[in-house]
């Protein structure tokens, strides 16, 4: 659904996008990731034909987006920036048909998606009333607008609460399952590890990685954590028994023991712990997060 080839974009000595080679399939939850200033604004005005590239090829479903094609592409495009700007003065329910009459859509299904992103008890009231997650459902109803194919969604949860944000990724999930293709990022980074189907990390403006957050997990080699909890308040025999195995030094707090452990070692360290379970109350294994994976390509902070 999307590619880009060899794209670079600069802005005096900056390059904000470096040589870009990026495949978006259709149909995917794709995630973009990194540090503020990492690339991923200019990323997306690139891919929706805001700015133009200085070298390289962006392509939307086939069509150049410099190319004379693109205008009847755009129409099947939706996008939330990350700062959602508005017009105060108008309702909800008026700055639905305002974006419909841009998108050259009809106005019909604006009091369906205010309903939808739960703001329909609200489409009357000015935007000025709205708070900064009525704002942002507002934002997200407005990209909605025409059934787009392809949806470019930029910190598309700044604002909403736990309520909200689940609201929001069923919502995503729906359009999804429809064949839509979205494109999204976050700085929330424990919010989307469980949804996207993909991801890339992008470092000054350079593509570090791409692929699912499992796979990007097996590349990096991250150890995993394993927590065991004693059957007794007396841990000594249990550690004593855990240092003799293939992990890292042991953190102990109360009957709980925790240890990093190899991932090639994992499956040798589990069998000798289930020779425990006279000992053991419980056991965990926790993966890697995407944090976790994210400091490990960039070595800073998301």
């Amino acid at each position: 659904m999307i590619e880009l080839t060899s794209v670079c974009r600069t802005y005096g000595p900056l390059r904000a996008v470096d040589g870009v080679d990026l495949k978006i399939r259709k149909g995917e939850l794709f995630g973009l990731i990194g540090r503020n200033g990492a690339g991923k604004s200019t990323l997306f005005q690139l891919m929706l034909g805001l700015i133009a590239a200085d070298a390289g090829q962006v392509r939307i479903d086939g069509v150049p987006v410099n190319g004379p094609g693109f205008r009847a592409v755009k129409r099947t495009l939706g996008y939330l920036p990350e700062n959602v700007v508005l017009y105060d003065n108008l309702s909800g329910i008026e700055t639905m048909q305002f974006f419909a009459r841009l998108k050259g859509v009809g106005a019909s299904d604006c009091d369906r998606l205010l309903d939808q992103v739960g703001l329909g008890h609200a489409s009357g009231r000015k935007v000025r009333e709205y708070s900064k997650g009525m704002k942002q459902r507002l934002g997200f109803a407005q990209a909605l607008l025409g059934n787009p194919r392809l949806l470019f969604l930029d910190e598309p949860t700044n604002g909403l609460d736990p309520e909200g944000i689940r609201e929001f990724y069923q919502i995503l999930k729906a359009h999804q399952q429809e064949g839509t293709t979205i494109v999204i990022t976050s700085h929330i980074l424990a919010e989307i590890q469980q949804r996207v189907d993909r991801l890339a990390i992008i470092r000054s403006g350079k593509i570090q990685a791409v692929g699912s957050v499992q796979a990007l997990r097996g590349e990096m080699n991250l150890p995993l954590t394993i927590e065991v909890v004693s059957r007794d308040d007396d841990t000594s025999e249990l550690e004593a028994a855990m240092r003799r195995l293939p992990i890292g030094e042991l953190t102990v707090l109360g009957r709980h023991v925790e240890a990093q452990c190899p991932r090639d070692a994992k499956m040798s360290v589990l069998a000798a712990l289930s020779s425990m379970s006279d000992r053991i109350a419980d056991l965990q294994i926790q993966e890697p997060s995407l944090e976790d994976v994210f400091l490990g390509y960039t070595g800073g902070r998301a």
